[in-house]
């Protein structure tokens, strides 16, 4: 069978050393000879991001961060960026830092250099995210690339270990929804299956050992390879569905990917047995001769799961039955129409319902 396919790779300068995070930001930014430099950090983590810009004359601090961008907060701190003659934004933080200076890049057009503190992979896209009035709308733009990453793993030490799964869980879905999003090819399948092999021995190293640095290296090696899949094979039904969850009804963004992850798995997976038995491979549970791939690669997930003590449970975070029907709605009209199974209201009511109250995620799922 010949290949036939487009693909697109983003230009971008990694950085990556663990405890040498104030040292490179520092090089990079004279790199690029930055005069006026806003960092954005949460409140939350101003103290870190002050230790990783010490070696930088900071211009203004931004703090003011919040889950899922609303615009409101977007244009807050595109306001304070033009306020003080920014050109360079230094992000220090997790997908929410770094997606509010993806925001204030996409209309100003000012290079971002990402920190991340979590698995979250934001950093390593091109795609942009910002909630109004209850809606996630998200885009593809390469302004808000950011230009370099610094990658430390030392500075993800102090993310809590179930934070830590979760945020890894999340790197995860990223991967898995990159084997059949609507761009999915040869090249980023490949990324993808890589990015699991390594998450999938990074999260347990990081639960057995949370202030070691070979798991959390492996976790943001994992994750971005896992966001450059997913730059390149764009948005599939996992993200779509999670989008859904967190602009419409403010689930909080890793716990509710890790949540959803199992169950599109194994509504998806009986429709693409040869990526099943690959997905299964790399999370270290390769298909014997005549084994079903399909059980096999849910099962290793849950097996995964149950080892990490994984998020469940979206009722945990604030969804409830009620909401279901709306999301439901939602999720339908948002749903890629090349999603290996149809997606019907039936199915994803099923698959919500399954994963609103914990229900073991099974390949009969709508099937």
């Amino acid at each position: 069978m010949t290949m036939s396919f487009d693909h697109v790779t983003l230009g971008q300068r990694v950085v990556f050393g663990a405890g040498r995070g104030a040292e490179n930001l520092a090089a990079e930014v004279a790199r690029r000879g930055a005069r006026r430099v806003m960092a954005i950090a949460s409140s939350r983590e101003r103290e870190l991001a002050a230790r990783v810009c010490g070696q930088v004359e900071v211009a203004v601090w931004f703090d003011d961060v919040v889950q899922h961008v609303p615009v409101a907060t977007a244009d807050a701190a595109r306001a304070a960026a033009a306020e003080h003659g920014v050109d360079l934004l230094v992000s220090v933080g997790g997908g929410s830092t770094t997606g509010l200076a993806k925001a204030v890049a996409l209309t100003t057009g000012i290079p971002v250099v990402a920190v991340p503190t979590t698995y979250a992979g934001s950093e390593a896209t091109n795609v942009w995210g910002l909630t109004e009035d209850r809606t996630k709308t998200t885009g593809v733009d390469d302004r808000v690339l950011p230009a370099a990453v610094v990658y430390d793993a030392a500075l993800t030490t102090s993310l809590p270990v179930g934070l830590s799964v979760a945020s890894g869980l999340n790197a995860l879905a990223h991967c898995v929804d990159s084997l059949w999003a609507p761009r999915a090819d040869p090249i980023n399948q490949a990324l993808a299956l890589e990015g699991v092999r390594a998450l999938a021995v990074a999260l347990p190293g990081i639960v057995a050992e949370p202030e070691g640095l070979t798991g959390r290296e492996q976790a943001l090696y994992g994750g971005y390879l896992a966001a450059v899949a997913f730059a390149s094979a764009g948005s599939g039904l996992h993200h779509k569905i999670c989008h859904v969850l967190g602009g419409t009804f403010d689930l909080p963004h890793a716990e509710t990917h890790a949540t959803v992850l199992p169950h599109v798995l194994a509504y998806n997976a009986p429709a693409v047995p040869a990526l099943a038995g690959r997905l299964a491979a790399a999370l270290g549970a390769p298909v014997g001769e005549g084994e079903d791939p399909v059980p096999a690669a849910v099962g290793a997930l849950n097996r995964l799961y149950e080892a990490l003590g994984a998020p469940s449970r979206l009722a945990d975070y604030g969804l409830t039955a009620g909401d279901i029907p709306e999301a439901v709605d939602r999720i339908v009209k948002a749903a890629p129409p090349s999603n290996p199974v149809p997606v019907t209201e039936a199915a994803i009511t099923a698959l919500l319902t399954a994963a609103l109250t914990g229900a073991a995620p099974t390949a009969t799922l709508a099937h």
